[in-house]
C-alpha cells in the first residue's frame, strides 16, 4: 500500500510540528523565552525565536531518523533564508534590533538527546 503525496506530506508535518514543539521546551529548560514560533516572512520562515537576557537567538529546528544525518541536515539549512527572515522580524520589533544575536540550529533524532549548535553560522 503506498501513501499518497498528501498523507506524507500531513506526515511530514506532524513531525515537524513535534520537533518544533520539543525545541521550545529544550530551550524553555534553559532559561529562555519564546519571543515567536513559526514566524513566516516574505523572505522566509524562522522556527524559533527565542530569548535570555539581552540574547536574541533564531532557532532553526531539524529532524532527522538518524542522529548520524545531522551533518547533512546543517548543509540543509538554508542560512541567507533564515537570516533573510531574522531581519524582517527585527525590523519589525525595532527594541530588539541593537540586541546581541545568534543563529542556532537544533537537530532531534528519535531515541537522541538533542543536539543544540550554538552560533550555527554567522551573518555575512
Amino acid at each position: 500500500m503506498s501513501r499518497s503525496p498528501k498523507n506524507t506530506r500531513q506526515q511530514a508535518e506532524r513531525k515537524g510540528r513535534w520537533a518544533e514543539n520539543f525545541a521550545v521546551w529544550f530551550l524553555r529548560f534553559q532559561l529562555f523565552t519564546i519571543l515567536a514560533r513559526r514566524v513566516k516572512t516574505p523572505g522566509g520562515e524562522i522556527d524559533i525565536v527565542a530569548r535570555r537576557g539581552d540574547l536574541i537567538v533564531f532557532v532553526e529546528v531539524k529532524m532527522r531518523q538518524q542522529k548520524s544525518a545531522m551533518e547533512d541536515a546543517l548543509s540543509s539549512v538554508n542560512k541567507h533564508r533564515i537570516i533573510a527572515a531574522a531581519n524582517y522580524f527585527l525590523a519589525a520589533n525595532p527594541k530588539l534590533f541593537h540586541k546581541p544575536l545568534r543563529f542556532d540550529v537544533i537537530f532531534l533524532a528519535p531515541r537522541a538527546w538533542p543536539t543544540h549548535l550554538k552560533g550555527a553560522f554567522e551573518t555575512p
